[in-house]
């Protein structure tokens, strides 16, 4: 199992902008069969961080569920407003140690 993490540094005072996109994205994920996501905010640590962390069976689990949901028209859609309010991301991709 391996678990991914798409870190965003967003820009200055768009943190509650971007929570009520994430909210859309959930119900867009599910129609699309996506796996479950949790989304986490900063306590501590550089401001205006949102990391959205899944878990996949595998790494070709990972590149199914991208190309079923990231090329379509609803997520083309929801990226062009989600973008602006980022102003820097990465991705981090762990083996689950069982």
């Amino acid at each position: 199992m391996i678990l991914v993490r798409n870190i965003f540094q967003l820009k200055f005072g768009k943190a509650r902008e971007a929570k009520a996109l994430i909210k859309e994205s959930e119900a867009l994920m599910k129609q699309h069969g996506s796996h479950p996501t949790r989304y986490l905010t900063d306590l501590t640590g550089p401001y205006y961080t949102l990391v959205m962390e899944t878990t996949y069976e595998s790494l070709t689990a990972l590149e199914k569920s991208q190309s079923e949901t990231m090329g379509t028209k609803d997520f083309s859609d929801w990226y062009q407003r989600f973008t602006p309010l980022v102003e820097s991301g990465h991705r981090e991709i762990f083996s689950v140690v069982d």
